[in-house]
């Protein structure tokens, strides 16, 4: 070929293949960037087998389908953050959640709850904002035992009015007498340090920003709190097909989404509607709170593992508390649930590793069944490697997803 023709033929696919994906064009490293936690982890952990092999795994570190990054990399950046999005996937986080709820002129946001806003978000100290809140900010009443509250939903503003907003670090202070008091109460084993300026995102936002970072999608329709039919006619099938439609118009294949839902009837909507998409939606265990489910007690599972499966479930989305169990010697083994869900032949997916905070007085909700097998913050890595090894999740959400990249690497994960 000609050197003229070459160069032409070199200038024509630089141009082809510097075609962004989406509307972002972000340089990630060749390979995911750790940092020091996970080896701080290896290094509380009991000693033994497990400790020894993960202490001697340097890397390199890759991105995995495994790990999965909740919320973004909330332990430290502003949930459903741009700037979170971005810590995980730098992370090695290959899936992504955005939580999606709906704003008072129907646009979908990421949101981890449409009620959040007052502690997710500067809404307060925004006076015209602030004002259209479901429930204004009430002070604290030390005289009374009154605890400082407000409510503020994405359903109460618009679109462009959320845009105004900054992401802050989840949490409020229940003492405080201004909203300025209320808005700074984040726990102390989090920190605010990446959280000055928290750049919100729209649900369209974060499709062409984690499809820029090369990561699948787990976006979770998030239950109204607000009647429906909304406004009069949007209907939570309307909302449910909504969701999905925005990945249709953006190109994404069904194959790199896992919508998750609380709710069985928004899953086996989209079973009898988006069939593809339906192939790996996640049914997030919601009976646990509502329904008295106890991991060791099949008759409060209701459906039944088997009754799931054949009305089109694929994964199931239990808290890790559900999977796990400790045994006659006090060791971390999977529940009864957790074996009757692959016996059926379900997939698991579990949430949220690195939510409770220190572990060494036993962790809180995520932990409570195996609580007094845990002592140190080191557990995280035992608890991670039972649900990997013995339970055989398929994916773990992570707060922290540079921890369940490390794991998935060392062990060879895909």
């Amino acid at each position: 070929m000609p050197i003229r023709h070459r160069a032409a033929l070199l200038a024509i696919l630089a141009t082809v293949t510097s075609l962004p994906a989406a509307a972002e064009d972000i340089a990630l490293p060749r390979e995911a960037q750790i940092g020091p936690r996970p080896f701080y982890l290896v290094d509380k952990m009991k000693d033994g087998p497990l400790k020894q092999q993960l202490s001697q795994c340097t890397g390199p570190f890759h991105k995995s389908n495994f790990s999965i990054g909740h919320r973004g990399a909330a332990l430290q950046f502003p949930e459903h953050s741009r700037e979170s999005y971005l810590a995980a996937a730098r992370m090695g986080a290959g899936v992504i959640e955005c939580d999606v709820t709906f704003t008072k002129d129907r646009q979908l946001v990421c949101r981890h709850s449409q009620c959040d806003l007052h502690t997710t978000t500067n809404i307060l100290t925004v006076p015209d904002l602030a004002a259209k809140c479901t429930q204004g900010f009430s002070p604290a009443d030390p005289a009374t035992g009154k605890k400082a509250s407000a409510k503020c939903c994405t359903s109460d503003i618009t679109l462009a009015e959320f845009k105004r907003l900054t992401a802050k670090m989840d949490g409020f202070n229940a003492a405080a007498k201004t909203p300025e008091e209320f808005q700074n109460g984040t726990p102390r084993w989090r920190t605010d340090l990446y959280a000055t300026s928290g750049t919100l995102m729209t649900h369209d936002e974060s499709i062409a920003l984690i499809r820029s970072l090369g990561a699948k999608f787990t976006p979770e329709l998030k239950a109204p709190e607000v009647p429906m039919p909304f406004d009069g006619d949007y209907t939570q099938e309307a909302y449910a097909s909504q969701m999905l439609a925005a990945y249709k118009k953006a190109g994404i294949p069904a194959s790199d989404v896992f919508a998750q839902s609380f709710i069985l009837k928004d899953i086996l909507y989209w079973v009898k509607t988006e069939p593809d998409f339906a192939k790996q939606a996640v049914y997030l265990e919601e009976r646990y709170e509502k329904e008295g489910l106890d991991p060791n007690k099949p008759e409060t599972w209701k459906p039944s593992m088997a009754e799931l499966k054949a009305s089109g479930v694929a994964i199931l989305g239990p808290p890790i508390y559900a999977m796990l169990t400790l045994n006659d010697k006090g060791e971390i083994v999977p529940s009864a649930y957790a074996k009757a869900a692959k016996a059926a032949g379900l997939e698991l997916i579990g949430w949220s590793l690195e939510r409770d905070g220190p572990l060494n007085k036993g962790g809180a909700f995520y932990h409570q069944s195996v609580k007094s097998a845990i002592d140190r913050d080191g557990d995280t890595l035992t608890v991670l490697d039972v649900l990997a090894k013995q339970v055989g999740v398929r994916a773990m959400f992570s707060d922290w997803p540079a921890t369940t990249t490390f794991y998935a690497s060392c062990m060879g994960m895909k």
